[in-house]
């Protein structure tokens, strides 16, 4: 295999290249940690205003647009913000509803709620039938040993979560992306509608999240990897400091609201970027360098009346809130775990 040569080639493809290309992946199996990309201020380009579809609407509902831009770093690479997604690109099958207040699936409880007409993706077509619940906040891409097997229909607001149905043979690889979407591209923060008197409330840094269980008794928690690809916002990049593959942002202090730090720097702020792996979801990844998940509770994730979540408290029975180690900053991130 291509171990460190590999690196260095890329590395230098990207040094020469940089500035009309997007960030690009380093040799997966290669211990050394990726290169970070910093930026400071807002997307200098929009390329969709909202990715968001909303079949139903009513007055009270909590429907914010999903923007996309790009951003260009120090090292003039261009990046898209927060994320390249499968929704954007047309990719893969949509997620079918556990809840939606866009396609008005809103079961009372659990008792009400049906997989049956749930489409089954096939990965190994002599598998198992598996069923899945999840909840992400706010947007998830499924993979299930480097197939997609959903892409999730409503990428920001209002909160939902998902069923999806996959047939496949252990062992197998479930992997995960999952965005914290952001009205003000590149700087990692919302224009948070609640209180909206608050002087931080428009430059709000929002949290993440992703809890998920499966029929076969696979479940989120401290056992799967979790890695961060967006760390923002920053009032200066040396605020990431990497030790190995961990991208550690302990020196800032509160890692979950209310504790986490809300700067005051706004159109200001930097942002820290690391290239994502190109075969991320696939079983032959080697994610040994790579941090373990994070638990969190409801409370700290902020879920306790959502009832996306909490109205089938028996469907995610045993599966913990997952995300890596910065609730709050951290952006853009890539869980996995291989189910043996």
């Amino acid at each position: 295999m291509k171990h460190a040569a590999a690196a260095l080639l890329v590395l230098a493809t990207l040094a020469g290249c940089a500035s009309r290309m997007e960030a690009t992946a380093l040799d997966p199996a290669d211990p050394t940690p990726p290169r970070r990309m910093v930026t400071q201020g807002r997307a200098q380009q929009v390329v969709v205003e909202n990715l968001t579809r909303c079949a139903n609407t009513f007055p009270e509902m909590n429907l914010r647009a999903t923007p996309v831009g790009r951003i260009t770093a120090t090292d003039g690479t261009v990046i898209t913000v927060p994320a390249e997604t499968a929704l954007q690109k047309g990719l893969g099958p949509l997620s079918s509803d556990l809840y939606s207040e866009c396609s008005r699936t809103t079961p009372r409880n659990t008792a009400e709620v049906s997989a049956d007409n749930v489409p089954v993706v096939d990965v190994d077509r002599d598998g198992e039938v598996i069923t899945g619940f999840i909840v992400a906040d706010n947007y998830f891409e499924l993979y299930v040993n480097g197939k997609l097997v959903a892409v999730d229909n409503t990428p920001y607001t209002p909160f939902n979560s998902s069923i999806v149905k996959f047939r496949v043979k252990r062992p197998y690889t479930l992997a995960f992306m999952v965005v914290d979407w952001e009205e003000h591209l590149g700087l990692g923060m919302e224009a948070f509608p609640i209180p909206r008197n608050a002087r931080t409330a428009n430059y709000y840094p929002g949290d993440g999240g992703l809890i998920a269980r499966f029929s076969d008794g696979t479940v989120t928690d401290a056992s799967w990897k979790a890695q961060t690809f967006y760390i923002a916002p920053l009032v200066d990049p040396r605020e990431v400091v990497e030790k190995g593959h961990v991208h550690d942002t302990g020196g800032i202090g509160g890692r979950v609201h209310p504790f986490a730090r809300k700067p005051t720097c706004e159109d200001k702020c930097f942002a820290v970027h690391y290239p994502m792996p190109a075969n991320w979801p696939s079983p032959r990844f080697n994610d040994l360098h790579w941090p373990r998940a994070w638990e969190f509770t409801d409370e700290e994730i902020g879920v306790t009346a959502l009832p996306a979540y909490t109205r089938y408290p028996e469907l995610f029975a045993g599966a913990r809130w997952i995300w890596s180690y910065n609730l709050v900053l951290d952006n853009v991130v890539i869980a996995r775990k291989t189910v043996r």
